[in-house]
């Protein structure tokens, strides 16, 4: 195939088995196409790679891009191989004769798409090789993905990034396109700067993930309350649980496992074989639960992640969006549900704050964390919430998260806000809540004793409120601001500026009401996808189809999403067709997998059905 001749549209359509270009994809690719630089901030699930996948396979050359991560590198040769697309990586993975046999297949101009390192490319004899190819074959365009490690600032900082602008020095003619899914403005303005990108065009997409329903939850019990989320809403599912700590990880793990979950542990403390063999399961079976720190997740393209749980606060907001972006990115519902309290704020801020960061970057992890905080806290929309902290707007209530579906009260705290307040103050600002709830309660503790609080003005005064109040409100008062977590006390909390006014009685605070902790119900269904979603579990051709398709996956060592995606499954749920040309209208069926495929699944239709293929 000759695929210079061919239009984006049609490589679309006959390669990748799509219709319709979505969202800015078609005004990318043309850009790319003819030459220009791009940056380009879509969210996870949003088709990115056919940002530079398709270009790639319109201009002359080979197409070269830039990634961090090993998983993902595997992952996108393997699915464009089975597009029919000649595609390689080179990264640590390989062993010596493998890399050769891929640099010849390079001098011999028989790959369109290779994938590799930034620290491969840098070298400074890989840039010669480059060099070489560009003068005989063409180099068609450098992607440049995850762009956002280049930020000093950001989570996942890869200080090799900062070295990619030798790709605009030495190869000025070569189109380059940097993409990332997780960028706050002053992360976009470090990109542009960092890569040389300052006369690139932008290309902003909605940050909105519209599938994936965001749930806060207040601790009680975590373990216990993530069995009866998984166990209601995702029994058979695959999904991500984040905890802070390896510890935290591996005790997880066993403990979901030995309630009957297919649970693996997953963090930085494991030998990288076991990682790989971990990550490995992840992919290609279907149901594993993989709990992990944030060493896991960035770049794995498994698409039927249904839900991503986090038993810790992440660090900041991007992160939260980031990890929980995991989940759904075949498009169909999924779950983003957190469960926090204050213990989770102290932990973060003491973290945060004992590193060894300089004291600027500190304070801006901190303001982010605040960001989180608020998040958490609010009585709003989930998605306006996420979506107004990266500068876009949101035109109304998303009508799926917990907070849409099920409004939250607010009180007026501002009685209880001024006793919690003054026994901050009265007890010498140098103890933990679980104490100062102790003496608000007139609890006659032996740590009350010692100090002789009940002898303050604030012993005993807040009886007609519960532990499980006071602990809200102490949690939302950290959350607003009025009280810092002192380090230098071992966690004890410290009134700010901002609590002066309270006290006086000049300032009202209202405060989100808690929700009593329910026993497990039914999942509210919210949407039309997710009711069909819903209902397709429950057809025994969905299953067959499924299994099918991991028949298929085992038989090359595949993961199952890189056959079909869960998506286009249900298409042929529905659509049912029963030939050949009937399955090649389904989206995400192109030419090769129409020929590859097709027959294996219009044999379980023709079965479920009774009909002849």
């Amino acid at each position: 195939m000759t695929n210079e001749t061919k239009s984006p549209a049609k490589l679309l359509r006959e390669v990748f088995g799509y219709p319709n270009f979505r969202g800015n994809q078609e005004s990318v690719i043309n850009h790319v196409t003819r030459g220009g630089d791009a940056l380009v901030l879509m969210p996870t699930g949003g088709g990115k790679s056919l940002c530079y996948q398709i270009p790639a396979l319109c201009r002359n050359g080979l197409g070269i891009v830039i990634s961090p991560l090993i998983a993902l590198m595997q992952d996108q040769v393997e699915a464009l191989q089975q597009l029919g697309v000649s595609a390689a990586f080179l990264n640590s993975s390989l062993d010596a004769e493998a890399s050769r046999a891929v640099s010849r297949q390079l001098q011999r101009n028989e790959l369109k798409l290779l994938y590799v390192a930034p620290e491969r490319l840098m070298m400074e004899s890989f840039l010669n090789f480059l060099e070489g190819l560009q003068q005989d074959y063409g180099i068609a365009l450098f992607a440049i993905d995850e762009a956002h490690c280049v930020s000093q600032w950001g989570h996942d900082f890869r200080p090799e990034y900062r070295e990619l602008t030798v790709l605009q020095q030495r190869f000025p003619t070569v189109p380059r396109i940097a993409l990332t899914a997780t960028a706050d403005a002053p992360t976009r303005r470090e990109i542009v700067e960092r890569l040389s990108l300052e006369q690139a065009e932008q290309f902003i997409s909605s940050f909105d993930r519209p599938n994936i329903r965001y749930r806060v939850t207040h601790k009680d019990n975590a373990r216990q309350q993530l069995q009866n989320f998984i166990s209601t809403e995702h029994p058979d599912d695959a999904g991500i649980v984040y905890c802070l700590s390896r510890k935290k990880v591996e005790e997880t793990a066993a403990w979901l496992k030995e309630k009957g979950w297919d649970a693996l542990p997953y963090h930085a403390g494991l030998d990288a074989p076991q990682r790989s063999k971990y990550q490995r399961r992840f992919l290609q079976e279907e149901g594993v639960i993989m709990v992990a720190t944030v060493a896991f997740g960035m770049g794995i393209d498994k698409p039927n992640v249904r839900f991503v749980a986090h038993l810790d606060l992440p660090k900041s907001l991007e992160a939260y969006y980031q990890e929980t972006g995991r989940a759904g990115r075949d498009g169909l519902p999924a779950d983003a549900w957190m469960t926090y309290g204050l213990g989770d704020v102290v932990s973060m801020r003491k973290m945060l704050l004992s590193g060894e960061a300089p004291e600027e970057r500190k304070r801006v992890e901190l303001q982010k964390l605040d960001a989180l905080l608020g998040y958490c806290e609010s009585t709003g929309c989930r998605h306006q919430t996420v979506l107004r902290y990266f500068g876009e707007g949101h035109p109304g209530n998303c009508g799926q998260c917990d907070n849409c579906l099920n409004p939250v009260d607010s009180w007026d705290a501002t009685k209880a806000a001024q006793m919690a307040l003054s026994c901050v103050y009265r007890t010498g600002q140098r103890f933990g809540v679980a104490h100062l709830i102790d003496v608000l309660l007139g609890k006659p503790t032996p740590k009350v004793e010692q100090f002789n609080h009940q002898q303050l003005s604030t012993y005993g005064i807040g009886k007609e409120m519960s532990q499980q109040q006071w602990s809200s409100v102490y949690r939302q008062l950290v959350s607003a601001g009025l009280i810092n977590v002192d380090m230098e006390a071992y966690g004890g909390l410290k009134l700010t500026e901002a609590a002066r006014p309270v006290l006086k009685g000049q300032l009202e605070v209202w405060q989100r009401r808690d929700p009593a902790q329910l026993k497990p119900s039914k999942p509210e269904r919210g949407s039309r996808l997710r009711e069909d979603f819903a209902e397709a579990n429950e057809d025994p051709l969905w299953h067959a189809l499924k299994a099918r398709r991991l028949e298929l996956a085992r038989e090359q060592g595949v993961p199952p999403y890189i056959i079909f995606h869960d998506s286009t499954l249900l298409e042929i749920l529905h659509k049912r067709p029963r030939t050949p040309a009937e399955f090649s209208q389904i989206s995400g069926v192109g030419q090769a997998k129409l020929s590859r495929y097709a027959e294996h699944f219009l044999e379980i239709i023709a079965d479920a059905t009774g009909t002849v293929s």
